[in-house]
């Protein structure tokens, strides 16, 4: 294998994994938000339906959205340095 395609192939992974973990990110920040609406909000605001709460849910589901994503790929991480362990 030349130095070339070798280049190329570290490349290719890296793309690929940036890539995986941008999609595990906004998936991650959707589910979040998606449990946030699930939140009474009147116990916090007068108005929760105002621009402001709407805001603060959205800054909460990327803050706890980027953590669940931060997590599964750690986890991910963690279990492909497993397979190396084990073979």
């Amino acid at each position: 294998m030349n130095t070339d395609q070798w280049a190329n192939d570290i490349a290719m992974t890296t793309g690929v994994t940036g890539l995986f973990s941008i999609v595990v990110t906004l998936v991650s920040i959707v589910f979040v938000w998606f449990l946030l609406q699930e939140v009474k909000m009147d116990t916090f605001f007068k108005f929760p339906r105002n621009t402001k709460a709407k805001m603060l849910q959205v800054v909460i589901a990327v803050v706890l959205g980027h953590w669940f994503a931060k997590f599964i790929l750690d986890y991910w991480s963690w279990s492909v340095m497993l397979r190396s362990f084990v073979e």
